[in-house]
């Protein structure tokens, strides 16, 4: 015999089971990104830069980086991007350099979201002394100048690909750790992970399937913030000299190009590719976060919402 209250209605269908959070969400936002024109765009161009990466080998079979005593040369039909004046062939040195750019930018990007995710989800769970504690630390991270601390350890660490990732990871988790915890708390404080809490759940449960999977739009806004904050310092730490010059990436072709005085003399072709290539790879990685605050932001869905119905309307 079912009880009923006194509407008449039993408590099973007064009190409907709530769906797991997270996981809904999870794929309902990668359904939105794909039919999102800006997202979709910035996606297949990083596809592209992806393939082209992967298959430099095959693309520009050899070393790129190997002298020919040819000299500066224009773009032709031998050499589409051209020659540098130790007549290396730029579009190899594009394409080879954004193997280890990418791989740079990409490893920054996870490793720095990482360190920031786990700051943010403790800070939030556990408060009081471990809040006070990496609040301090990431405050202290926030106060030290970042491109002078870059060049600090970049010019005392010693030179490789592995000192360039360990140097932006050190300066570039903070802020992240920043927005992270916030949100963290935010969620930290409903009524399912308290009702987690009550029931028993482990705190690493608790701060992994239930908070987490509640912040998966933020913490893809400090993926793609990272990546492109990996890009790009990579790039200026290499053009200033401070990276290995004997690692063919974007940053180095613009160092080599700079020191080869390729912008006095007129070879616009030495130095354009690499910094097109820096410049459209950050632009589609913009176009996906802009994408991803559009889908999550209510004040730009309801925006958005509007400017379409006036294009329909017009």
């Amino acid at each position: 015999m079912t009880a009923v209250d006194s509407a008449g209605t039993t408590p099973a269908a007064a009190t409907p089971t709530p769906p797991a959070p997270g996981g809904g969400r999870r794929h309902g936002l990668a359904r939105q990104l794909l039919g999102n024109s800006k997202a979709l765009s910035g996606l297949c161009l990083l596809a592209v830069f992806a393939l082209l990466a992967l298959f430099a080998p095959v693309l520009a079979p050899g070393d790129p980086s190997l002298i020919n005593s040819a000299g500066s040369q224009a773009p032709s039909g031998e050499h589409w991007f051209g020659t540098t004046t130790k007549g290396q062939d730029v579009l190899a040195l594009t394409l080879w350099g954004a193997r280890s750019s990418m791989l740079v930018g990409f490893t920054v990007g996870l490793v720095a979201t990482g360190i920031a995710m786990l700051v943010g989800l403790a800070s939030a769970y556990f408060g009081r002394l471990v809040d006070d504690a990496l609040t301090l630390v990431t405050n202290v991270f926030l106060l030290l100048p970042g491109l002078p601390l870059l060049i600090i350890l970049a010019a005392f660490l010693p030179p490789g690909t592995s000192t360039v990732v360990l140097v932006l990871v050190i300066t570039g988790w903070a802020g992240s750790a920043r927005v992270l915890r916030a949100q963290a708390k935010s969620i930290r404080g409903k009524d399912f992970v308290a009702a987690a809490v009550v029931t028993g759940e482990r705190p690493l449960r608790i701060m992994f399937r239930e908070i987490l999977p509640n912040m998966a739009s933020v913490v893809m806004t400090t993926l793609l913030g990272c990546v492109v904050f990996g890009i790009t310092s990579q790039a200026a730490l290499e053009f200033l000299g401070l990276g290995d010059s004997s690692v063919v990436s974007w940053g180095t072709n613009l160092y080599w190009a700079s020191t080869d005085g390729a912008l006095m003399t007129g070879t616009w072709w030495v130095f354009v590719p690499s910094g097109l290539s820096i410049a459209l790879v950050a632009f589609a990685l913009a176009l996906v976060n802009y994408a991803v605050d559009e889908i999550t932001n209510p004040r730009l869905r309801v925006r958005s919402a509007k400017r379409r119905s006036a294009e329909r309307k017009g």
